[in-house]
C-alpha cells in the first residue's frame, strides 16, 4: 500500500510539473508573441495564434480523409486514385450500384458504345508502332501506356528500382526524367528513354553545352532506345527544371554533374535552340551521335512555332524531322514549380493534343512523326481520349506514383514524403519496398492496358489503336453531347 501511495505521489509531482513548465513555456512565448512585429495574429492573440499555422496543416489531411467528396478533390480525387491503387494490387475494379461521376460537366468524355460490340475471339492485342525510321536503332512497341519523366532525385532510389523493374516486366519504357541516366534506371532491365533537360545533365560540358563525347557513352548503353529533348513541361512551361539543395545528395551531384547541396536550376531554354532551323539542327545532331530516334517535349501555348517547324522540315526532307513529339498539358506535373506557372502557363493537353495531331496530318507529317500525350491520365478514359484524338501513345508520371504508394501528401519538394517515393531520408525510404511496388507498377500498367481495350471493344474496334475520333463524345456547354470528330474536326474531312 505504502509503495502504490510512493507511485501516485510521484505521478502526482510530475503531473505538476508538467504544469509548471506549461505555464512557463506558454508566459514565454506569450511575451514572445507579444512584442514581436511580423505576425498580426499571434501579436494581437498571443500563443493561441499559433494554432492557426497548426490547423493549416491538419486541414489539408481532414479536407481528403473526412470532409471531401469521393470526387471533388484537386489534382486528383479519391475515385481516381482509388482506380490505380486497385488496379496496381490486381484486385477487381467493378464497383456497385451505378457511377458516382458526374457527366453534366462540359468537357466530359463519353464513349460510344456499337450495338455490335466485338466478341472475344475477334479482338486483338494492340498494333507495334516503330519511331524513328531513319535512325540506325529504330525503336518497335506495341505497347501504348509507358511511365512518363520523373528524375532521380526528384524521385528516390527505391522508386527508381521498383520504376525499372515493373516497366521491364510489363514491357513499357521509362523515362529518366532530366536529372540525368542513373544505374538504377538500367537495373531492371527496362526500356529507357532519356530525357535531355535544358542542362544535358549527364551529358554536359562544364559550360552547359551538349557534350558529344558524353553523348556516345550513353548510347553504348543498348537499353536506351529513344532520346527525348525537353524544350518544357506541364509544371512550369517556359522555365527549367528545379531540385531544391535538399534533395541534391552527393550521388545526384555526381550523375547531374554538379555542385552537391545546391539547387539544381536548369536554364529557362536549351542554349543551342533559338529557332526551327536550330531545333532541327540540334535533334539530328543527337540523332546522328547516339543512333537513336530523337524528338522533343513540349507545352504548347501557340501553334505557330510548330507549323514553322513543320514548313522548315518540308523545306530540308522528311528525314531531318523530329521522330516524334511529347504534348504535354499545362496543368501540372510531378515537379517543383512557381504557382503562377504551375496554374497560368500554358495550354491543357485536351485542346493542345488534337490540334498537334491535325497540324502533323495538314504538312503530311502525321506518320513520319509520332505523338506521345502526357497530362494527368492515370485512368483509362483520360488514355482512351487520347488514342481517339489520335496519340500513338500515352505517358503517364503521377499514375506511376500512385502505383508506388504515393498519398497525394503533397509534399514532394520537400525531402518529407511519407510513402518514401519522392524523398533522400533512408528513414522513410524503407516504407516503398522495391520488390512489392515493381510488381504493382506492372500490374497498373497491364491493368490500364486491359481497361483501355475494354472501352475500345465497347466501341466495335478490334484494338485500343484503332479508337478514333467517332467513337468519343463531349458533352458541350448546353449539356447536350457531340462527337469529338465534330468538336476538333480532322483536315480534310470538314
Amino acid at each position: 500500500m505504502h509503495l502504490i501511495s510512493q507511485i501516485l505521489g510521484l505521478f502526482a509531482y510530475a503531473f505538476v510539473s508538467l504544469i509548471g513548465i506549461g505555464a512557463l513555456a506558454a508566459a514565454v512565448i506569450y511575451v514572445i508573441d507579444k512584442t514581436q512585429t511580423k505576425h498580426a495574429i499571434r501579436r494581437n492573440y498571443p500563443v493561441i495564434g499559433r494554432f492557426r499555422y497548426v490547423f493549416e496543416q491538419i486541414g489539408e489531411f481532414f479536407r481528403q480523409y473526412f470532409f471531401a467528396m469521393d470526387r471533388e478533390e484537386m489534382p486528383f480525387n479519391r475515385a481516381e486514385r482509388a482506380w490505380v491503387y486497385r488496379a496496381a494490387k490486381g484486385e477487381e475494379n467493378t464497383v456497385p450500384f451505378g457511377s458516382t461521376r458526374d457527366l453534366r460537366p462540359a468537357g466530359t468524355a463519353i464513349f460510344v458504345n456499337c450495338p455490335y460490340p466485338i466478341l472475344d475471339e475477334e479482338t486483338r492485342p494492340a498494333s507495334a508502332v516503330t519511331v524513328g525510321p531513319y535512325c540506325r536503332h529504330p525503336y518497335t512497341t506495341n505497347r501504348f501506356f509507358h511511365i512518363s519523366a520523373m528524375s532521380y532525385g526528384a524521385i528516390s532510389r527505391p522508386a527508381v528500382l521498383a520504376l525499372s523493374q515493373g516497366a521491364h516486366e510489363a514491357g513499357c519504357w521509362l523515362n529518366t526524367g532530366e536529372g540525368g541516366l542513373a544505374p538504377y534506371h538500367l537495373a531492371g532491365g527496362a526500356d529507357i528513354v532519356f530525357q535531355m533537360g535544358t542542362a544535358k545533365y549527364g551529358v554536359r560540358e562544364g559550360d552547359g553545352l551538349l557534350s558529344d563525347l558524353r553523348l556516345r557513352e550513353l548510347a553504348n548503353y543498348d537499353q536506351v532506345r529513344m532520346i527525348e529533348v525537353k524544350l518544357s513541361q506541364g509544371a512550369k512551361p517556359g522555365k527549367g527544371g528545379i531540385l531544391p539543395a535538399a534533395k541534391v545528395t552527393e550521388e545526384v551531384a555526381r550523375i547531374r554533374g554538379i555542385p552537391r547541396g545546391q539547387d539544381s536550376i536548369s536554364p529557362n531554354r536549351h542554349l543551342e535552340i533559338h529557332d526551327a532551323g536550330t531545333l532541327l539542327d540540334f535533334i539530328a545532331r543527337v540523332r546522328d551521335i547516339s543512333g537513336r530516334p530523337t524528338g522533343f517535349k513540349t507545352v504548347f501555348g501557340s501553334y505557330d512555332w510548330l507549323g514553322e517547324v513543320l514548313e522548315e522540315i518540308h523545306r530540308r526532307g522528311p528525314d531531318t524531322a523530329p521522330d516524334f513529339i511529347t504534348v504535354d498539358s499545362g496543368d501540372g506535373g510531378t515537379g517543383a514549380a512557381p504557382m503562377t506557372l504551375l496554374d497560368n502557363v500554358g495550354l491543357p493537353v485536351r485542346e493542345s493534343l488534337p490540334h498537334v495531331v491535325d497540324l502533323l496530318r495538314e504538312h503530311g507529317l502525321r506518320e513520319r512523326i509520332k505523338v506521345i500525350a502526357s497530362g494527368k491520365m492515370i485512368n483509362p478514359v483520360g488514355v482512351a481520349w487520347a488514342l481517339c484524338v489520335g496519340a500513338d501513345f500515352v505517358n503517364s508520371a503521377r499514375g506511376f506514383m500512385f502505383a508506388l504508394g504515393c498519398i497525394q501528401a503533397m509534399k514532394c519538394n520537400k525531402n518529407t514524403c511519407p510513402t518514401g517515393v519522392t524523398t533522400h531520408d533512408k528513414r522513410l525510404q524503407r516504407g516503398l519496398v522495391v520488390a512489392d511496388k515493381a510488381a504493382r507498377v506492372a500490374r497498373y500498367q497491364q491493368g490500364m492496358e486491359k481497361e483501355v481495350a475494354v472501352i475500345a471493344h465497347s466501341c466495335g474496334a478490334a484494338e485500343p489503336r484503332l479508337l478514333r475520333r467517332h467513337h468519343c463524345r463531349i458533352v458541350q456547354a448546353n449539356g447536350q453531347t457531340a462527337l469529338l470528330s465534330e468538336v476538333f474536326p480532322e483536315p480534310g474531312t470538314a
